[in-house]
């Protein structure tokens, strides 16, 4: 091999985060068409991650690497959520995460591709296309790092929200609350513009009914009045009693303003 083209392979592996994959658009627009990856790959200095994707040859792809591919080189808006997102900020005390799903978010009508859902990560992925939240709103989202790069995830305002999007089919009422208890420190000018935006009166209102039971101190500082809870009863619990004040079932024993 040439000096030049040692320098080109050594350039692209030096500039390889661990963990992370390259996308063959990403890589051409580098200078490193498809042709001179099928070439690399023959050398062994890469391999196929899938469909228009290559890892490094040794390397092990982590799922941060490969959201931080979908976040960075195909900017797309999917970030890690709910109880993940949680998991990593350190506010998931009172729960076991380590054996359960990973949860990402996207906008509807976005396209992932098929390499990243096939993923073997140990993990089942949850990708959540939903409206239940705005994705413009910056200040909801936090950087978090990772080897030598970050990904974005949700802050933890965002992130209870996104969590009690699943109650109860894929999360347990009772855990939520004990989570939530852990969420003393919320800052409440952000929980207020979230909640005021949600798309979902069910999530609303078991945000503030699980603040109420927790007593959470941000919780005084919210402007009810411009949170919309909609009308009508919510069915949340199956065989629970209803809650009063807010209108949803909630688990007999759990009940507080029967």
């Amino acid at each position: 091999m040439s000096t030049e083209k040692q320098t080109k392979i050594n350039r692209l592996i030096n500039g390889w985060p661990r963990g992370t994959v390259m996308t063959q658009a990403y890589l051409t627009d580098k200078g490193y068409d498809a042709f001179l990856m099928r070439r690399y790959r023959e050398g062994q200095w890469v391999r196929s991650a899938g469909s228009g994707a290559y890892a490094m040859w040794n390397d092990k792809i982590e799922w941060q690497g490969a959201l931080y591919t979908l976040q960075q080189q195909l900017s797309l808006d999917v970030h890690v959520g709910g109880r993940s997102a949680i998991e990593m900020l350190g506010g998931g005390h009172y729960a076991r995460f380590r054996e359960d799903a990973l949860y990402l978010f996207a906008p509807l009508k976005t396209v992932v591709p098929k390499w990243f859902l096939q993923l073997d990560i140990g993990r089942e992925i949850v990708l959540k296309k939903t409206s239940l939240l705005p994705f413009d709103m910056r200040q909801s989202f936090t950087e978090i790092k990772h080897r030598d790069f970050s990904v974005r995830a949700s802050s933890l305002e965002r992130a209870s929200l996104e969590m009690l999007y699943f109650v109860p089919t894929q999360q347990g009422f009772d855990e939520a609350v004990k989570i939530m208890d852990n969420m003393m420190n919320l800052r409440p000018r952000l929980m207020q513009e979230l909640l005021e935006k949600c798309n979902s009166v069910k999530v609303k209102r078991l945000l503030l009914y699980m603040a109420e039971k927790n007593q959470l101190p941000w919780l005084e500082h919210l402007d009810r009045d411009r949170i919309g809870l909609g009308e009508g009863k919510r069915s949340i619990v199956k065989d629970g009693v209803l809650d009063k004040k807010y209108l949803i079932t909630v688990p007999k024993e759990d009940g507080m303003n029967g």
